[in-house]
């Protein structure tokens, strides 16, 4: 393992002294809607609207939210894969969008994914020292000479035999298959990584070694990952910070053990209600949402979770139902976006604003 680090040739003094990787901001994602015959747009379902956030080198961030939420869009749009509406990707201080065909191309390495399905995103068609080594080939990432030395020794690392080159993606189990897909990724020397949902579709023993197999990864190596995920229990295993994501909005971003200590927003406390407990004689104290998730063609009004929300319908909140509350920093590193926390001044403001649209409405 020690040979294949000296190989990250994508380590330079520069960004080893930034210590921000990705910074996201204000980044949106509108897919249209069209109508069936004259294919004229009739409105956009907001996947992505508006989420901004920061990843230090080194480390993980963890985004959760329902099925639906928009977690896989951002990812892909992050890495462009998916193009904008709007926003910035700044990738150690590039941003991502502006840059030339070429000048994306070049960069491409360094950027890599995991996809959820291990299944689906293997070729049948090739053998496994194929699949890995297809783009190393590609970005001439090390010379022709050394090619073969370098795939056994990038799948080593991955927990994979040398023997396993000639294979094909239906010969492995899952387990297996995801260690490729991860091999694939790594083969690049990338800086950061999309984790989308690596885990989900094995079992929970295997889902332990794959996540010990990151780590240990990252460790080595001083990756940067965005593991994006629905399973609580293997974010706050994994993860350095997390930001939670409801309809296409952050609502909730903080460091690990400060949001699962104290979850401020009440979408956050009703995720982490969830999560089991190994206690039997403990008394879990379900937060049971009601409804469903509004759609993201017509989210409503205000906040988007007020639909939903027992603090709102107790309280009496109107505000929730008229303006959207501010995403700002409620305790130092500990963002939120809810009016709970709305200071006396901004409430002044919010009735301010209603009275004048009410006014408006009777005229």
């Amino acid at each position: 393992m020690d040979e294949f680090n000296e190989k990250n040739i994508n380590e330079t003094p520069e960004t080893r002294d930034n210590d921000i990787v990705l910074e996201v901001r204000n980044l949106k994602k509108y897919f249209p809607i069209k109508s069936s015959f004259l294919r004229i747009v009739t409105g956009h379902v907001k996947a992505v609207d508006g989420i901004s956030f920061k990843i230090k080198r080194g480390t993980t961030m963890g985004l959760v939210g329902e099925s639906g939420c928009g977690k896989s869009t951002a990812g892909r749009t992050i890495l462009r894969l998916l193009e904008k509406t709007d926003g910035e990707v700044i990738y150690n201080n590039k941003d991502i969008f502006k840059l030339s065909r070429k000048e994306l191309r070049e960069i491409r390495p360094k950027i890599q994914i995991i996809f959820q399905d291990p299944y689906s995103s293997l070729s049948p068609r090739m053998p496994v020292g194929e699949i890995i080594g297809e783009a190393v080939k590609e970005h001439k990432v090390v010379p022709p000479a050394e090619y073969d030395d370098y795939i056994s020794r990038v799948m080593k690392a991955c927990g994979l035999q040398e023997y396993h080159k000639d294979r094909y993606p239906h010969e492995f189990s899952g387990g297996q298959r995801q260690r490729i897909c991860i091999a694939r990724a790594l083969a690049l020397n990338p800086d950061f990584i999309v984790c989308d949902e690596p885990v989900s579709a094995l079992d929970v023993s295997i889902q332990a070694q794959i996540i010990n197999l990151l780590r240990q990864l990252q460790k080595e190596f001083n990756l940067t990952y965005l593991f994006i995920s629905h399973d609580l229990s293997v974010v706050e295993h994994i993860s350095d910070t997390v930001g939670v994501m409801y309809l296409g909005s952050l609502v909730e971003y903080a460091e690990t053990e400060k949001i699962f200590a104290n979850p401020l927003h009440p979408y956050t406390k009703a995720l982490f209600s969830a999560i089991p407990v190994p206690d039997p004689d403990y008394k879990m104290e379900r937060i049971v949402l009601e409804g469903s998730i509004p759609s993201p063609a017509n989210p409503p009004k205000g906040c988007k979770f007020h639909t939903r929300c027992q603090v709102c319908k107790e309280k009496g909140m109107d505000v929730c139902s008229k303006i959207a509350p501010p995403y700002k920093e409620i305790e130092p590193g500990h963002y939120c976006a809810c009016h709970l926390f709305d200071t006396p001044e901004e409430t002044a403001e919010f009735e301010a604003r209603m009275a004048a649209e009410a006014e408006a409405q009777k005229k």
